[in-house]
């Protein structure tokens, strides 16, 4: 089963005790509360509905991050898509690809920028020729093939 799409909400406004939980939680999303609590100086029980707050609101999901590397899948790349007409109907129909993860409308060169994960050049190719560039309404795709990852962090507003 696919996760759901971000629901776009309110601005969370998170205070200290919220960035130390989510530091914690991404160092080890299954550090249990009995654990958690302590460590950012509430109780188990007080560390377990901050959780629940900050995941009902929208501000974190606890999920589990892979290594695409490690699974299999050697190529990655950043495609930049330009597109005729509306950007979100060829958002949405690119976001319909399993190997696309990622799907941002953007301005400037491009209308939109996906992150695709596949095994091979090969499947790379495929993927682009076949069903990237048949998506209606998409006019031109570049592909961006990552050499190497150098940062990749997911601590936005807890610094």
């Amino acid at each position: 089963m696919e996760p759901e799409p971000p629901v776009r909400r309110g601005r969370v406004v998170l205070d200290e005790i919220d960035k130390a939980i989510i530091r914690e939680l991404q160092v080890d999303g299954r550090l249990p509360y009995a654990k958690l609590g302590p460590a950012v100086g509430l109780s188990q029980a007080a560390a377990r509905q901050r959780v629940h707050r900050l995941v009902e609101r929208g501000a974190v999901q606890v999920v589990a991050v892979t290594d695409p590397h490690a699974l299999g899948f050697g190529v990655m790349a950043m495609v930049g898509i330009e597109v005729e007409g509306r950007a979100q109907p060829v958002a949405d129909g690119l976001a319909a690809i399993p190997e696309i993860e990622y799907v941002v409308i953007t301005a400037g060169r491009f209308d939109l920028l996906v992150e695709v994960v596949c095994e091979t050049v090969d499947d790379l190719h495929a993927l682009l020729d076949q069903r990237i560039r048949t998506v209606p309404g998409v006019r031109r795709a570049e592909p961006f093939t990552y050499l190497d990852i150098a940062k990749q962090t997911y601590a936005w507003g807890t610094r």
